[in-house]
């Protein structure tokens, strides 16, 4: 099960969300409005020809593992390193969340908002739409988020999580995060997540909650020149 975090934006887009998808038999991508991120059949060689029609010139893509060299007719944006993690621990016995706010669409672009200010990683309009995100609001404001986005058989994504800095010390994305693993146990599914290696404060805060590092690998954003 846990082979399948090794390639997991493709195994997500030609699979589960292939209707949130857009590409062809070898390479996809999260469709416009969603996260900007890529899924290659052949991880280290992805066919950037088949995905021209898709991408639109200078719009910033997120594709990992590939590290190979640039093909023409695109440029790299971002260079970098990131660690997929899997919850490795017992799973909390009970919602610590129960007061968290279900999003509902007309909450998306307060999420935007949100993820523009906190950079949790690549983030669209509709990407709450990929799962169940929660939150919680001070006097009608989003200050606190996390919620579902990739997933394959056995496995759900905990992502977009964040906390305004305004906010921050009190536990809320922890509460949240952690409300998430425990509906995915319920059901049966193991959670993981992503985080950039040099995060390495939250990388210790996944670390002590129960998370362990999995797989290290690249990713870059990149863009049709």
């Amino acid at each position: 099960m846990t082979s399948l975090l090794d390639n997991i934006f493709w195994n997500c887009l030609s699979g589960p969300h292939a209707r949130f998808a857009t590409g062809g038999d070898h390479i996809r991508r999260y469709a416009p409005g969603f996260s900007p991120i890529i899924g290659s059949r052949d991880a280290e060689h992805p066919d950037f020809a088949a995905l021209e029609p898709f991408c639109a010139p200078g719009e910033p893509i997120y594709i990992d593992v590939w590290s190979g060299p640039v093909p023409r007719g695109w440029e790299i944006e971002k260079d970098a390193r990131m660690v997929k993690m899997i919850w490795d621990a017992p799973p909390p016995d009970e919602d610590v969340a129960p007061d968290a706010v279900l999003l509902k669409p007309e909450h998306a672009t307060q999420a935007v908002e949100l993820t523009r200010l906190t950079n949790p990683g690549p983030f669209g309009i509709r990407t709450p739409e990929l799962g169940d995100y929660f939150g919680y609001f001070e006097n009608g404001r989003l200050v606190a988020m996390a919620g579902e986005r990739t997933e394959a058989p056995g496995l759900r994504e905990v992502s977009g999580i964040c906390t305004h800095p305004d906010f921050q010390g009190r536990g809320l994305a922890r509460k949240l995060t952690l409300k998430l693993i425990h509906r995915h146990a319920r059901r049966g599914l193991r959670t993981y997540l992503h985080v950039m290696t040099h995060n390495t404060g939250a990388r210790r805060l996944y670390a002590k909650m129960g998370f362990r590092d999995y797989l290290e690998t690249t990713v870059r954003v990149i863009k049709r020149s």
